[in-house]
């Protein structure tokens, strides 16, 4: 078992640097230990294989500074959110035993991405049942339910309930997202004879920063990560609250 500080579980490669890169850089600099778990290997993809999606996301995890990445290779597009897949999850968490995980949008313009985070929450509660039984290399697990479950806000706007300012981390943040090359508009992609998506368009990358500072201009930074909370967030003072 390698404890974490921080696991972001979400379903494609490249969703967690989309979502949560800054908050992964800003704590790995601090000194957290942070890793990823991807659902799938985003082999549905029309850009790219899942090999070249697998060394991407080696490229952005080298570039995060991340303690650990796995892939949990469920299958893009039609795994379930059942006893399978929530098995997979559970073994994942009580692997890590991280303090807190952030993972996929609620509700989002990609399908996998609302199934995956009703997967992600479901299974942090289940990971805490002693009466569920797992195995890591034929030893028993301890059971370990994460102290705070946040969401990521995606493609969707969604009123977040937690702005963190990720502004002296946006760029590191921007390489890891750029790290998948066959996906996004790099420039030196601009030419490929692949076809064009959604996300390969510049303007995609244009809006990822715009939604930043949105969210920065929220707490008067200049970039910010916003996620959403499923429970009541408390604090102990209220004058440290920005």
């Amino acid at each position: 078992m390698q404890k974490l500080d921080l696991l972001v579980i979400a379903v494609h490669p490249d969703d967690a640097e989309l979502g949560a890169g800054g908050t992964i850089a800003k704590y790995v600099a601090e000194g957290k230990k942070v890793g990823i778990v991807d659902l799938t290997a985003g082999e549905l993809g029309t850009r790219g294989t899942a090999a070249t999606r697998l060394q991407e996301a080696t490229d952005a995890a080298n570039i995060l500074g991340l303690s650990v990445r796995e892939n949990l290779n469920l299958r893009d597009g039609f795994f379930e959110n059942a006893e399978f897949e929530k098995l997979a999850v559970i073994k994942a968490i009580r692997k890590y035993q991280p303090e807190i995980i952030i993972t996929n949008a609620q509700i989002d313009r990609h399908p996998d991405h609302g199934r995956a985070g009703a997967l992600v929450t479901e299974a942090c509660f289940l990971a805490g049942l002693r009466r569920i039984e797992t195995e890591l290399d034929h030893v028993a697990q301890e059971v370990h339910r994460p102290r705070l479950l946040l969401q990521m806000i995606q493609d969707q706007y969604i009123k977040p309930d937690v702005v963190l300012d990720i502004t002296a981390y946006n760029d590191i943040k921007t390489k890891a997202i750029l790290a998948y090359k066959t996906q996004f508009y790099t420039g030196e992609s601009s030419n490929s004879d692949e076809p064009q998506t959604y996300i390969s368009n510049p303007d995609f990358m244009e809006s990822t920063n715009a939604r930043a500072r949105e969210f920065g201009r929220t707490i008067q930074a200049k970039y910010a990560e916003g996620f959403t909370c499923k429970r009541i967030l408390g604090v102990d003072d209220i004058f440290n609250l920005i």
